[in-house]
């Protein structure tokens, strides 16, 4: 059976985080023996391959429980990590085929020698709801119009769609409890892979709170979704919720899950117009591999 190692990304104090089984060597794998791995763990999982071309240095796919995805965010941080840390990275540029499209990913390493990691992610496009979407979308989260605050919920995306839903506060955010099954039509009708309610914690500092709940992942929330922030940093941007320069945006998650976690980003500028984003934040091990 195949060797996984459960690593939690975007950790608080070396706590919380999203869990995430990485296979650094998935050579000879099926989609269904990746898929499998997903299903025992249930979670987001992670697997590194050969590069098909002298383009990238390596091919990463992911998979969720029910179905593989384009791209996934802490799955890419933790599988970097791992290999920066066994020794396996040519270098500290590393370029990265997906199914989304191409990723690179940067390691720095502090004064005992750690890696950390951040990686690209491309300019975001939001598009705003219709009213009649809006509502659509209260009714799947079972709250009213004074449930949500002033920015206008959208679609955003990076690499795969998410949903933008401002809430009146952190409170409202976190008493949130959707149902799966509304999750998953709604979704469906909006062209959405996942709902991603959040609140304004501090405007100045630039801190943010979010959940996510996604389509049909196979579980009902994750507690830190890097694709999803990528995608909610640019829809701050366009609500004038961040000022467009390349300063940190912190944005936490997973509180309501008893996993606080954190993640970071960094919009890119070019001539005044975004370009891009760096994603990045804490990783740890949380067991050695296991089949």
């Amino acid at each position: 059976m195949t060797t996984a190692e459960l690593v939690s990304v975007f950790t608080v104090d070396g706590q919380g985080g999203n869990p995430c089984p990485i296979v650094v060597d998935a050579s000879g794998m099926s989609a269904s023996d990746m898929q499998d791995v997903a299903r025992r763990h249930g979670h987001e999982s992670g697997f590194v391959l050969p590069a098909q071309s002298d383009d990238f240095d390596a091919t990463f796919r992911f998979f969720v429980p029910n179905h593989e995805m384009e791209m996934c965010g802490h799955a890419t941080i933790g599988a970097l990590w791992l290999l920066a840390r066994q020794g396996k990275l040519p270098g500290d540029t590393i370029r990265i085929s997906t199914r989304s499209g191409p990723v690179t990913g940067f390691i720095s390493r502090d004064h005992n020698g750690e890696p950390s990691v951040q990686i690209t992610q491309p300019a975001g496009k939001t598009v705003p709801l219709t009213d009649v979407q809006r509502d659509d979308v209260l009714r799947a989260l079972a709250v009213g119009p004074d449930a949500i605050g002033a920015a206008k919920p959208c679609n955003a995306v990076t690499s795969r769609i998410k949903t933008l839903i401002p809430m009146c506060s952190p409170e409202a955010l976190n008493a949130l409890d959707p149902s799966a099954e509304n999750v998953e039509a709604v979704c469906g009708r909006i062209g959405s892979t996942g709902l991603y309610p959040f609140a304004v914690i501090d405007r100045d500092a630039r801190l943010f709170e979010a959940r996510q709940f996604p389509r049909s992942s196979g579980y009902r929330e994750d507690a830190a979704t890097g694709i999803a922030a990528a995608a909610l940093a640019f829809g701050l941007l366009d609500n004038g919720l961040v000022a467009p320069d390349d300063e940190e945006i912190r944005i936490l998650q997973g509180r309501a899950m008893g996993r606080l976690s954190e993640i970071r980003v960094r919009i890119g500028f070019a001539g005044g117009r975004a370009v891009g984003c760096l994603l990045g934040g804490n990783v740890e091990l949380m067991a050695a591999p296991s089949h």
